[in-house]
C-alpha cells in the first residue's frame, strides 16, 4: 500500500471523531487497512492533509454544520477539481470523504447519495466504487427507517418472547409510558447511561413507567449476569445475534444506545433522552 493511501485511510478511519459513524456505511465501504511503512506524502494526499486537520479541529470544537465547514468544503472541491483527470484510488477516497461529510455530519442524505453515485461514475475501477450500490441501498433503507421512527409516529408493534421465554408484546403495555431501549453490555455509552435509566425506573415505575430492553449482546450468560448485578427489573428481548438482532434490523438501528419514549397509545414522544433529560420528561408526563 502506497504512503498516500495510508494517510487517506487513516484520515477516513479517524475522521468525524465528534460524530458517531454510521455502522452500515462503514461496513459497506470499508476503509483499507493502514499497513504500509510511513513515507513522505505527495500529490493529493499532501494537499488533503491540512484540510483534514482543519475539519477534525472544527468537529472537536462542535462546529459541525454545513455553514461552519463551508470553507473546508470549498477547499475539498478545489482539490478534487485540480485532480479531476486522475482516476486513482486516492482521488476516489477524497471524494468519499466529501460524501461522508454530507451523510454523517450534515445529515444530508440526498446530497451524500448523489456524491456516492458520482464516485461510481467517475472512478468505476476503484475499490470504493465496487461497494457503492450496496452502500446506497443500505443508506436509503436507514433513512426510510428513521422516518418511520420519527417523533409523532406510532412505534411499529412487535410480539416476541423475552429473555425468560415469556411473551413480550408492545400491545401489552398500552396505557403505559414505555421506554424502548436498544443497548448492549459491551456498549460503553449504554453502561454509562444505565444509572440514569435505573433511577428513572425506580422513581416512575409505580406511576406507570415501563422499560423494554432490546439487547444486542451475543452471550446470554454475560447478559443475564449483568442484568442480575445491576438489578435491571424490566423485560429484555435477546436473540444472541448482536448487530443482526431481529428487532434492531427491523427498526433500522445503526447505533446504540438508541431509545424511544412512547406514550400510552404507543406514539413516539421523544428519542435518545440522556442524563437528566429522561427524568425531566417523565416528571412532566407522570405528574
Amino acid at each position: 500500500m502506497i504512503a498516500s493511501k495510508r494517510l487517506l485511510s487513516a484520515a477516513l478511519a479517524a475522521c468525524f471523531i465528534a460524530v458517531p459513524v454510521t455502522r452500515l456505511f462503514a461496513e459497506t465501504i470499508p476503509t483499507p487497512a493502514a499497513t504500509a511503512p510511513v513515507a513522505p506524502e505527495t500529490g493529493i494526499a499532501a494537499e488533503f492533509k491540512p484540510i483534514f486537520e482543519k475539519i477534525t479541529t472544527k468537529l472537536k470544537d462542535g462546529q459541525n454544520t454545513e455553514a461552519a465547514l463551508a470553507p473546508e468544503v470549498a477547499e475539498l472541491d478545489a482539490l478534487l477539481a485540480r485532480h479531476a483527470a486522475e482516476k486513482t484510488e486516492d482521488v476516489a477516497m477524497v471524494s468519499l470523504m466529501k460524501a461522508r461529510l454530507y451523510l454523517e455530519v450534515f445529515d444530508n442524505t440526498d446530497k451524500g447519495i448523489a456524491l456516492l453515485k458520482a464516485i461510481k461514475t467517475n472512478f468505476p475501477q476503484s475499490e470504493i466504487a465496487k461497494n457503492i450500490d450496496q452502500a446506497v441501498t443500505a443508506i436509503e433503507k436507514q433513512a426510510a427507517a428513521a422516518n418511520i421512527l420519527a417523533v409523532g409516529k406510532t412505534f411499529p408493534a412487535f410480539a416476541e418472547k423475552d429473555l425468560d421465554g415469556k411473551p413480550l408484546a408492545l400491545a401489552d403495555f398500552k396505557g403505559k409510558i414505555v421506554l424502548i431501549d436498544f443497548w448492549a453490555t459491551w456498549c460503553g455509552p449504554c453502561v454509562a447511561e444505565l444509572p440514569n435509566v435505573l433511577a428513572a425506573y425506580e422513581k416512575f415505575h409505580g406511576k406507570g413507567f415501563e422499560i423494554i430492553g432490546i439487547s444486542l449482546d451475543q452471550k446470554r450468560d454475560a447478559l443475564t449476569t449483568f442484568i442480575k448485578e445491576k438489578n435491571m427489573k424490566w423485560a429484555q428481548y435477546f436473540d444472541g445475534l448482536g448487530w443482526k438482532n431481529k428487532l434492531a434490523e427491523q427498526y433500522g438501528i445503526q447505533s446504540i444506545p438508541a431509545t424511544f419514549l412512547l406514550d400510552g397509545e404507543g406514539k413516539i414522544i421523544a428519542k435518545d433522552l440522556r442524563g437528566p433529560a429522561l427524568d425531566d420528561k417523565l416528571a412532566t408526563l407522570l405528574k
